[in-house]
């Protein structure tokens, strides 16, 4: 089962904007005719309810929306990227993989996220005539789509979870009160791969079982099979903990509770502390009469005898979880999710502030802000020129110059090109 992937996100650029003029027969002195450029395409994941692993990004590990393409003349704009969906099992976590902070929770059909958004398309130079400048001969560049890399990781939805050690019966018990058809044989490990099983209990109530892989000692640690779905329990709302009471493999059922019981305090994530219901199976073959044993010991625990083979005990095994169900609410069991992250994640990926600094006698000014404005600039053209020196001038940079001592005559480096600076 493919339950954990990584993936790299990268949503589409915005298309440049045009520089073109009017050549018409009619309109002799023209004008600026430059359309803007395309937005590019976003990248959202849907959580649908159709699949149930994450087998389809097993191999394909990127993944790009659509770039927007560029603005045309005769005021044309550009196209639009087509945006990127990505369909996920309902019950995904969205993680940064950096981080690791969980982005998003999943957890209902249909729902929709937008993960990495793409850039806007440049304006135009028609967008940048006025009174004053009638024929610009730039545009605004288009932006870059947002980037991110992240993990995707299915914790299975369902109200409770067979757990106990290999062979105790869980893929048994499911095949009786649901319609799964896990396999079936009597040697450890059959289970490969969770089960999901829906239990009809009347027209009107039903609940979703999963068969976790068997656990063994040391599961906590990475040991065995079912180290690789514990994270499947954190969302159940109660654990059916199976116990062989039969002790047919030569086990004692009270220090087998007692281990599974120890691995999941050792998982963490409040494992443990989960409604839990102690199932004793193969009760048919419990001729020691390990169960009433077995019940002194935990006289506080909700415990039924029950034969999965036979079905004896299963009726009121299912009711009695359909009552606990009534009164769990699924609420106290989601991921807290960072809905601030995102934001600041790719905010922090853009750095607008401007940097100065003095070397080799001459004043830089350099970052982000530079970068975009000198995109947009056509030095070959006086208005786009003029254009450039306002912007100096709304930017701050002269004035921060002029404190740093900038004379008539010295050199000024914005962003790699070179000017002489006078008043």
């Amino acid at each position: 089962m493919i339950d954990i992937v990584n993936l790299q996100l990268k949503a589409g650029n915005g298309g440049n904007g045009a520089v073109a003029f009017r050549r018409e027969k009619y309109e002799p002195s023209g004008g600026p005719a430059g359309g803007d450029g395309g937005d590019g395409g976003s990248i959202y994941i849907i959580a649908s309810s159709e699949i149930t692993t994450l087998a389809d990004y097993r191999y394909k590990k990127k993944y790009f929306a659509q770039n927007g393409t560029d603005g045309q003349k005769k005021n044309r704009f550009g196209n639009k990227g087509e945006s990127l969906y990505l369909k996920v099992p309902v019950g995904t976590i969205i993680r940064e993989e950096e981080s690791n902070k969980i982005i998003k929770d999943l957890k209902t059909n249909g729902q929709t996220f937008l993960i990495a958004r793409g850039g806007k398309g440049g304006k135009g130079n028609a967008r940048y005539k006025n009174s004053v400048r009638q024929a610009p001969r730039f545009a605004q560049p288009g932006q870059k789509g947002q980037e991110i890399n992240i993990i995707l990781e299915l914790k299975m939805l369902a109200d409770v979870a067979l757990v106990g050690l290999p062979n105790v019966g869980k893929s048994t018990l499911i095949s009786v009160i649901s319609k799964a058809k896990p396999k079936i044989a009597n040697y450890h490990f059959t289970t490969l791969d969770p089960n999901l099983g829906v239990v009809e209990v009347d027209e009107d109530r039903s609940f979703v079982v999963a068969d976790i892989p068997g656990l063994i000692e040391g599961a906590s640690e990475g040991i065995g099979l079912g180290h690789d779905f514990l994270k499947h329990i954190e969302r159940c709302r109660i654990l059916l903990h199976l116990i062989d009471i039969s002790a047919s493999e030569g086990r004692d059922p009270i220090e087998d509770y007692k281990l599974i019981k120890n691995e999941l305090t050792r998982y963490g994530n409040k494992l443990d502390k989960k409604k839990e219901i102690i199932v004793l199976n193969k009760k048919d073959l419990d001729f020691n009469d390990n169960a009433k044993k077995f019940k002194e010991e935990f006289d506080d625990k909700i415990i039924f005898e029950i034969s999965a083979i036979t079905t004896s005990g299963v009726k009121q095994l299912i009711n009695k979880v359909t009552e606990i169900l009534s009164t769990t609410k699924i609420e106290s069991f989601e991921f807290e999710e960072d809905e601030d992250f995102l934001e600041e994640y790719y905010n922090s990926k853009e750095i607008y502030d401007l940097n100065f600094k003095l070397s080799d006698d001459k004043y830089h000014v350099y970052g982000k802000r530079i970068d975009n404005l000198l995109e947009r600039v056509n030095f070959e053209d006086y208005d786009s020129r003029m254009f450039f020196e306002m912007k100096l001038k709304e930017m701050g940079i002269f004035d921060k110059f002029r404190e740093m001592g900038i004379q008539d005559g010295d050199i000024m480096v914005v962003g790699d090109l070179e000017f002489e600076y006078y008043e």
